[in-house]
């Protein structure tokens, strides 16, 4: 039988386990990246191991997150991340050189190397062929160290393009398209590989629109073909070298194959509050629009602003919209400036922001209050803009331009004849913004810099066999890692400060949690389907694990906040029978017990003692993560091993 690209990527790393979806196995990583809002806490887990240098062919930590500087806590961390990225051998790429995903794919991604990033978009690599993957920083931190990552081996998921996109839809519809068929869920377990005659037509910043929109699905993550096209790309960014073609086998089997015929699709808008709520542009059509913002790490390349500019050129915004454009990178925004394109923008009375998250991450920009906003973004969950009560839509630069000039949700097919836009042959290379690591010689005599906002890492203790506390907090379906520890300008700088961090932790669900839980001493939390869904964010386990939360109980779970909960020593759990949900009510005493022999037997009962009921809890652990929950979460367990 042949083998898919992710197969045989995955073969030529596999460290140990065997490749028989839903087996653990423990992969090789080639390179790593971070960014701020993650990076901090991830280099402080590095230098808890004692390890001098990184041992990963490549290493780069970005700064696009926390960029506001309206305190001292932003740039105390710049220069923590700084320090000891040049003692310890890794690239930092400084302050608006841009989005970690575009400057990686521009400079530094390989097609067939392993990528794993403190960020749950680093799929976007998948748009050149990389096998990269979104994961908890403590992850990280260990690939830094040289360790494995240990995945379960998912399932293969084919999505075979034909035709080809018509003017004015675009990768992003591609995106929604497929959020559409599969919803947020959809994809948990598998990896998606895009394919057929469809995927010539797209340029690798299409592709990397569309694996980086994959994260959404829940993928582990997404990946393309690396073809003449991967090649054209890198020989325009300097480093053809750097290429390799990669293609699954004739006769590799999948797990399901989804048709998409790129001629039929038109443009689509993903509405409040969840990127698979899906409805075509001509439907909407008429929705006042308050504010448009066009970027982020899925829309945010040179091709994509090209179109924007070219579409703005003569046009003026709409007075009743505010438009801001985010380049992705500093080579983007430079070649916009280089051929006038950036003019074209600003005459628009377009605002361009930093090369940087921004608005994505609720780091400025945020809607009017009950403000309906456009973005090219991945994600519109609730309070994520910075604005409780905003509609966040998420759509095409194509139809965030139409919306921008003519104040309201707009079919971009109006807009008249779409401008023909070419990739140039190269790209203005410039890497001063990425400096270098000092030598092994230079690194011991360098002092890292840490300043008073930097607090030491949560305790955890190990998982022992009986928990009883109180259920502090029970919530729905789809909780997302926004849910359980909110980003925004207010909150982000204090990524490397958890206690200052955990009295806005479930903020969006219940404002009393953090008081509820500190005074419970420990606690157990409850959910729906799809706990942990979105950002890698470890925060999300870290601030609980601050707050005495020992446990959470879901019907089922996202890949990486199941990983990050395992990580820092919480015991996560699934209902057998997802009806027994509903029996359970916050306030009442749960009761686990007999846990280390349920480990073993995959089943432990819940014992509600406010109502006298039991029920049976599944708990599917590999050996290594058994092991984990028992030392205390990942740290504790490589200190042991």
């Amino acid at each position: 039988m042949g083998m898919t690209i992710a197969q045989k990527i995955i073969k030529a790393h596999l460290i140990s386990g065997d490749m028989t979806p839903g087996s653990e196995i423990a992969l090789r990583i080639d390179q790593t990246l971070t960014q701020d809002a993650t990076g901090t806490m991830a280099y402080l887990e590095f230098e808890t191991m004692g390890i001098e240098r990184v041992r990963t062919e490549l290493s780069v930590a970005y700064i696009d997150h926390n960029t506001l500087q309206c305190g001292f806590e932003n740039a105390d961390d710049h220069r923590y991340i700084q320090t000891v990225a040049k003692k310890h051998g890794i690239r930092f790429s400084r302050p608006g050189n841009g989005i970690c995903h575009q400057v990686h794919l521009e400079r530094f991604g390989v097609p067939g190397k392993t990528l794993i990033g403190s960020d749950s978009h680093t799929p976007t690599g998948g748009g050149i062929g990389m096998l990269a993957f979104g994961a908890g920083g403590m992850d990280v931190a260990v690939a830094m160290g040289g360790g494995a990552y240990y995945i379960t081996m998912p399932k293969m998921f084919k999505v075979n393009l034909t035709g080809k996109l018509r003017p004015f839809v675009t990768a992003k519809d591609v995106s929604l398209e497929i959020l559409r068929i599969l919803s947020v869920k959809g994809g948990v377990g598998a990896i998606i590989e895009w394919g057929g005659e469809g995927v010539k037509t797209l340029s690798v910043p299409e592709r990397a629109t569309i694996t980086n929109m994959g994260t959404e699905l829940g993928a582990t993550t997404s990946i393309f073909p690396s073809d003449e096209i991967t090649r054209a790309f890198l020989k325009a960014e300097g480093r053809e070298d750097a290429w390799t073609a990669l293609a699954s086998d004739p006769d590799a089997e999948y797990d399901r194959i989804i048709d998409i015929d790129l001629s039929t699709l038109e443009p689509l808008v993903a509405c409040p509050h969840s990127p698979d709520n899906v409805k075509k542009a001509s439907e909407l059509k008429g929705m006042k629009v308050d504010q448009v913002c066009i970027g982020s790490c899925t829309n945010s390349s040179l091709m994509d602003m090209l179109k924007v500019a070219a579409l703005l050129k003569g046009r003026t915004v709409k007075p009743s919209v505010s438009l801001s454009i985010s380049p992705g990178s500093r080579q983007v925004l430079s070649m916009l400036a280089d051929c006038g394109a950036l003019t074209d923008i600003l005459a628009s009375g377009a605002r361009v922001l930093e090369c940087a998250c921004g608005p994505c991450i609720g780091m400025g920009f945020s809607p009017n209050s009950a403000g309906v906003s456009l973005r090219t973004f991945n994600r519109n969950f609730l309070g994520r803009s910075g604005t409780a009560d905003a509609g966040v839509y998420l759509v095409s630069p194509e139809t965030a331009v139409a919306a921008a000039l003519t104040g309201e949700i707009t079919d971009p097919r109006l807009l008249g004849d779409m401008p023909q836009i070419t990739m140039p042959e190269a790209f203005r290379v410039d890497d001063s913004a990425v400096l270098m690591p000092a030598s092994p010689e230079e690194a011991k005599d360098l002092e890292v810099v840490r300043g008073p906002n930097i607090k030491p890492f949560p305790d955890s203790r190990p998982v022992g066999d009986a928990i009883e506390a109180p259920l502090t907090l029970k919530v729905g379906d789809n909780i997302t890692t926004d849910h359980i520890m909110p980003a925004g300008a207010k909150i982000l700088p204090y990524r490397s400060n958890i206690p200052h961090l955990s009295q806005f932790c479930f903020g969006v669900c219940d404002a009393s949690f953090p008081e509820r839980a500190k005074a419970a001493g420990q606690s157990i939390v409850v959910g729906g389907s799809n706990y942990g869904q979105g950002s890698s964010r470890e925060h999300a386990a870290l601030v609980p694990l601050y707050l005495g939360v020992r446990a959470v109980i879901a019907k089922s779970f996202a890949r990486i906040h199941v990983a990050n909960l395992i990580n820092a020593g919480i015991l996560p759990l699934t209902f057998k029978n997802p009806e027994d949900y509903d029996a359970l009510n916050q306030g009442d005493t749960l009761r686990l017990t007999g846990i280390h022999a349920g480990m073993d037997a995959g089943e432990i009962t819940l014992q509600d003692v406010t109502t006298g009921k039991a029920y049976p809890l599944c708990c599917d652990f590999t050996e290594r993560q058994k092991a984990m929950l028992k030392a205390g979460g990942l740290l504790a367990f490589t200190a042991i091993g």
